[in-house]
């Protein structure tokens, strides 16, 4: 008798460790549908798994036609990206909402730190400038954000968020990117220092 009390016991002690740990996956999965840390756990997870852009073989670039396109910079004051002629450019198209985008965010801010001096940066969104604004200072991004100009005609295709482009020195499109990518590599900082050296 005692011995089956003791099996029961276990059984139950058994039973009660394996549904506490069932919950706690649960609750754990649950998180990243309901919670803040669900949003931070999914930009992670793609900040983890994301690779290198690929860079285009120099037979296949497209140029661009002319640099004319009017937009506005952090201030709301129009400028031509014609000022970026004959300067290697990095151009993202980016938004505050858009969570691939939030993952590349950290990487295009230690790229910016590395070669704001030696490359003109274009982070894109057509958002309003009050969020935008309110979503820089939280994430503590120090980055120029310009903002788009809907309607306005534009040298190259004007691609949904997180789409991204580096262009060279002669207006060759050397990386065309759609995906959330990994921009602060090994990779990324030779083609920069070997576009800037040309």
């Amino acid at each position: 008798m005692l011995n089956l009390t003791l099996v029961h016991k276990y059984r139950v002690s058994s039973m009660n460790k394996k549904t506490i740990f069932t919950l706690i996956i649960i609750a754990f999965i649950l998180s990243f549908f309901v919670t803040p840390m669900g949003h931070w756990g999914k930009v992670w997870l793609m900040q983890v798994f994301a690779t290198s852009p690929e860079i285009i073989q120099v037979a296949e670039r497209e140029q661009l036609a002319d640099y004319n396109w009017k937009l506005k910079d952090s201030n709301w004051d129009f400028f031509n990206f014609e000022k970026s002629k004959g300067r290697v450019v990095f151009v993202k198209f980016w938004a505050s909402w858009n969570l691939p985008s939030a993952a590349e965010l950290n990487d295009i801010q230690e790229l910016y730190g590395l070669y704001s001096d030696k490359v003109d940066f274009y982070i894109i969104t057509n958002e309003e400038r009050e969020p935008v604004e309110e979503f820089m200072q939280k994430n503590k991004f120090t980055f120029k954000v310009t903002y788009l100009i809907i309607g306005e005609r534009t040298p190259i295709r004007v691609l949904e968020p997180p789409a991204s482009y580096i262009i060279d020195k002669k207006g060759f499109i050397v990386i065309e990117e759609k995906n959330n990518v990994d921009w602060n590599n090994a990779t990324i900082h030779g083609l920069l220092n070997n576009l800037i050296s040309q």
